[in-house]
């Protein structure tokens, strides 16, 4: 698909007289993240993280837990996020997690605009996908979470481990979280949305 595809979309899908100043495809880094936003009807479950926890994730995989699964992401790939719970990166990091169709993905765009920073999802797309199911996905690109270019302390783009395009979005509540491309495509955009979100 053509990246500029994804701008013309995006633009739709500002407000009247918001300007798009960057965009990039991205997708959330691997890691331990921020703990979801709190559920008012659930209660609350305890967090404790075992060394036997953590174990039993590695050597059956079928058999999971949520403490568990963290310790493993963070010795494995380290922090992709930190906030407590309902903080902004808690936020963003659980409206990213919408359900798609089993085989099929979402392409995650970031966006600054001179009002804004926006995190839209494409709609689900088959891994072996035609055109039409290109511009079908497209055309269901929504905003799955947006904040204020106030609520953006800092944006940056740098080395973690062996990717040297990471991008570190800090919230003005003291919460983070980072998003990354593949090492074989650029940084650049990455860098024009830090860019875009810092000036």
């Amino acid at each position: 698909m053509q990246e500029t595809s994804y701008r013309d979309r995006i633009g739709q899908l500002t407000e009247p007289g918001e300007r798009v100043l960057a965009y990039a495809k991205a997708e959330a880094a691997n890691g331990a993240t921020p703990a979801p936003p709190p559920d008012p009807a659930a209660p609350a479950a305890p967090g404790r993280v075992t060394v036997g926890s953590a174990l039993l994730n590695v050597l059956v995989p079928l058999v999971t837990s949520a403490p568990g699964d963290r310790l493993v992401d963070r010795i494995a790939w380290g922090v992709a996020g930190r906030g407590v719970p309902g903080s902004a990166a808690s936020r963003l990091h659980h409206a990213l997690r919408s359900p798609r169709p089993v085989g099929t993905v979402r392409d995650v765009l970031l966006a600054a605009t001179d009002r804004r920073l926006l995190v839209c999802l494409t709609g689900p797309v088959k891994l072996l996908s035609s055109r039409a199911d290109d511009e079908r996905s497209l055309a269901e690109t929504r905003i799955a979470w947006s904040a204020p270019r106030a609520e953006v302390a800092s944006a940056r783009v740098g080395w973690h481990r062996l990717n040297p395009k990471r991008l570190r979005l800090d919230f003005a509540d003291g919460s983070w979280f980072a998003f990354t491309v593949p090492i074989a495509e650029t940084g650049r955009p990455l860098r024009a949305v830090a860019a875009a979100l810092s000036g």
